[in-house]
């Protein structure tokens, strides 16, 4: 239940509007644990979910999970099924077979979601005719929570007096995405399925987004989180689950996903240098106009190269180039640019 002799929520430093670098000033969510280990039973727990439309799988046999403590970045290109998972998991969508379960259940089986599950899918979704204030009061009186928690919520997302009392048709997609913040946590929630949650934000806003996201996970809270903001997915994930045309094309912890991404090799010659990896039995594949990822360590890579007298520019872990190299190979095969995702 949400205890009411809670105290207020830490303020907004009214100096830094944004919250940039506050991270999660409120209490902590009512699982508000110490970080747990990666053993732990999952809070979301997705099982051979498929949903068809027609002849169409926008979703085809997707298992993951997200466990609690830890931020799950969900990504892919558009069309490749990630919104559609995000409906099905909090009850907007039915599987066509599968499941999806939060806390141990369907999502329409919680008593009272709000108070379990923050959700945001579609931030333009709010009733453009109500307030801040007003979309805000009637969520709470939804919940049963205490009044108290509109003004808590409205400073935590830095949505001020005015802006409040604004009514949402008048908003910024930014200041409609920190209202749909607001929605979600004010419940005081265990987990949170955020989509694009970033859409409209500056870049101060990204980063007060990132850090309330990163304290709710480190206070014992789930964060799956879908996002093309690639850089702010690798600097806030830790795990990552990766689809593609309604598949799982990889998943793990950012560590391990970008440790297995072998060595990054540029040069001049590219076509040389792969046909004297190929031969030697290196697999490699293209990385910009002048780079190849190669499944081999650098040191075997320098020496094939000397051998074959092609000088190199570059050499070096590929885990250095970062999410986004991973994201676009790994998705380079099933990318739909164009279709709703």
């Amino acid at each position: 239940m949400f205890p009411e002799n809670r105290a207020a929520l830490d303020r907004v430093n009214p100096e830094n509007p944004s919250g940039s670098g506050k991270g999660w000033v409120g209490p902590a969510p009512r699982c508000g644990r110490p970080p747990v280990a990666a053993n732990v039973d999952p809070m979301i727990d997705v099982t051979a979910l498929t949903r068809t439309y027609g002849g169409l799988r926008a979703v085809d046999d997707v298992t993951f999970t997200a466990r609690p403590g830890r931020v799950t970045g969900f990504l892919g290109p558009n069309g490749a099924g990630k919104s559609t998972t995000m409906r099905v998991m909090v009850g907007l969508t039915p599987a066509t077979s599968g499941s999806a379960t939060v806390l141990g259940r369907k999502y329409a089986d919680l008593p009272n979601p709000g108070r379990e599950v923050g959700v945001l899918l579609d931030a333009s979704a709010q009733h453009a005719g109500r307030t801040g204030r007003e979309t805000l009061k009637v969520a709470a009186r939804t919940m049963g929570l205490p009044m108290r928690r509109v003004d808590e919520l409205l400073d935590l997302v830095s949505l001020t007096g005015t802006e409040s009392e604004r009514r949402v048709k008048n908003y910024s997609l930014g200041m409609r995405q920190r209202l749909g913040i607001a929605t979600a946590l004010l419940g005081d929630p265990e987990v949170l399925i955020l989509d694009e949650p970033a859409n409209g934000l500056d870049p101060a806003g990204i980063r007060w987004m990132r850090d309330l996201l990163r304290g709710f996970a480190n206070k014992g809270g789930t964060v799956l989180l879908s996002s093309h903001l690639l850089h702010e997915i690798e600097v806030i994930a830790d795990d990552l689950v990766v689809i593609g045309q309604g598949r799982i094309v990889a998943q793990g912890t950012k560590a391990e996903l970008l440790e297995s991404a072998g060595t990054l090799v540029r040069t001049n010659n590219v076509i040389e240098l792969a046909r004297a990896l190929e031969l030697d039995g290196i697999h490699t594949a293209p990385s910009g106009q002048d780079g190849l990822r190669v499944e081999a360590e650098a040191d075997q890579v320098g020496k094939v190269a000397l051998a074959a007298g092609v000088p190199l520019t570059e050499l070096r872990a590929a885990d250095g180039a970062g999410l986004e190299e991973m994201f676009l190979e790994l998705t380079a095969d099933t990318s739909r640019e164009g279709a709703a995702a």
